[in-house]
């Protein structure tokens, strides 16, 4: 995979504060980063230096081969970068403003007027594209940023909470396009909606106090859960000592406990010892044990569970 994006030991301090703290990565073409992290973790701090726009106090980072540092102008030419808040000229109108933003990025004349064209059609933004920046709504105020940032089509792009004050329409059709542009891109996703990472990122890293914390694929983090690969069977209340003695006899399960549900059911949990796979056993033990069941199923996790144990469950300073 080509490497597009490479962080190499990147920090940045700001007095005494170490924001970011010797963070060193990679994204290759055709990857969707997820960069997650409590309130103040330094996310937004590290995508600004990989964007130029703030210079590492140590470490580099390079784009596409070049580094920021060396090369700012021609590293800028290569990002997209669609920034917190989505700055503006609010008081110039949409279309105005891209115009700007095309000849900023070299373009000119009827190229200019294709890119914007193709931009406002991708993001959607015909409704609102003689109207000025400044009556926007959050959401479309968000758009026109995407727009900006897409407008030169970029090989990287760098999108801070992109789908922030989007409704559940809008933030559809950008994470449809984030997967359309994956492919001949590096697409660097600050986020914290959580579900945004399993919906369009192909991996996730996790910072706290400016060091990376971890590093994967959703299923990967998902796999850091104590619980991760617990089996949940759920039977009537009579059966439940039955099913316990049957399934902690299976092969490979390491303790099992129950819990009374609202419904009146009851919901036995099965661990399994490290490394195990016990879903087959427990299949096997019930159905020779006749034990009636009204539900049995892997237990998954989620992200949000996650987050809270790889960064303690609380905000880092700001």
């Amino acid at each position: 995979m080509e490497t597009m994006v490479e962080l190499d030991q990147l920090s940045k301090h700001f007095g005494p504060f170490v924001a970011v703290d010797g963070i060193s990565l990679k994204v290759g073409k055709g990857e969707v980063l997820g960069f997650l992290g409590p309130n103040g973790a330094g996310k937004s701090t590290t995508m600004r230096m990989v964007a130029g726009f703030l210079t590492p106090t140590s470490g580099t980072a390079k784009v596409c081969g070049h580094d920021v540092e060396a090369e700012p102008v021609l590293v800028k030419s290569l990002i997209g970068y669609m920034a917190e808040g989505s700055p503006a000229y609010e008081d110039m109108t949409v279309r105005a403003f891209l115009k700007f933003i095309a000849e900023v990025r070299g373009l000119s004349g009827q190229a200019a007027a294709i890119r914007i064209e193709e931009a406002v059609a991708k993001i959607k933004l015909e409704a609102v594209i003689d109207r000025s920046i400044e009556v926007l709504s959050k959401g479309y105020k968000r758009r026109v940023g995407m727009a900006q940032a897409i407008i030169h089509d970029p090989p990287v792009l760098i999108l801070d909470e992109p789908t922030d004050g989007l409704d559940p329409n809008q933030k559809h059709h950008v994470r449809t396009l984030i997967e359309e542009m994956a492919a001949e891109k590096a697409i660097i996703v600050s986020t914290h909606i959580l579900e945004e990472v399993e919906a369009v990122c192909t991996r996730a890293v996790v910072i706290g106090n400016g060091k990376l914390l971890a590093d994967g694929t959703s299923e990967d983090l998902l796999a850091t859960l104590p619980e991760h690969d617990a089996i949940y069977v759920v039977v009537k209340p009579e059966a439940v000592d039955a099913a316990k003695s049957k399934l902690q006899a299976v092969n490979g399960v390491g303790h099992v406990t129950h819990t009374q549900r609202a419904d009146g059911a009851v919901q036995i949990e099965c661990m399994p010892s490290e490394g195990a796979q016990i879903i087959d056993g427990i299949n096997s033990a019930l159905r020779e044990g006749a034990i009636t069941t009204s539900e049995v199923y892997k237990h998954r996790g989620d992200l949000d569970a996650v987050f809270r144990q790889i960064t303690g469950g609380g905000s880092t300073h700001a």
